[in-house]
């Protein structure tokens, strides 16, 4: 299993967590498809600097720990229905930094999956690579 180099082993793991929380299809993904998801998110968080980095981690933290308050449990020990309450909580924040925060973590988590060639069909992408062939049209 590959290991995150920008994320410590139970980041990346809890990351995954969330990941099938946002996107449920995340969870069928093979192997090879996680490993490709966690090769994405990791070639986007080595353009950043350490400092944003760092914040991430935290922010995952957070979301980790914020359910112990209410549901009196971590998010990896909720079931579905709480995860989501919890995430919805992050994306509607009041405090404009959580939910900032929680919009990287979405934009990570669909560019890890809808980055991936196989997943581009499930929302009607289809690049042309080509790259002239809105002039043959035209």
């Amino acid at each position: 299993m590959p290991v995150m180099k920008f994320l410590s082993g139970g980041h990346a793991a809890f990351f995954m967590v969330v990941a099938e929380t946002i996107t449920p299809e995340v969870g069928s993904l093979d192997a090879g498809g996680r490993a490709r998801m966690e090769a994405i998110v990791d070639a986007a968080l080595e353009n950043r600097d350490a400092a944003t980095r760092k914040q991430f981690g935290t922010f995952l933290s957070v979301i980790r720990m914020a359910p112990l308050f209410r549901f009196g449990r971590s998010f990896d020990r909720l079931d579905a229905d709480r995860r989501t309450a919890v995430l919805r909580f992050f994306q509607d924040c009041p405090v404009a930094l959580l939910r900032k925060g929680f919009w990287g973590l979405k934009v990570l988590v669909f560019m890890g999956y809808y980055g991936q060639e196989e997943n581009w069909s499930a929302i009607g992408y289809a690049p042309d690579f080509d790259g002239r062939e809105g002039v043959r049209r035209a």
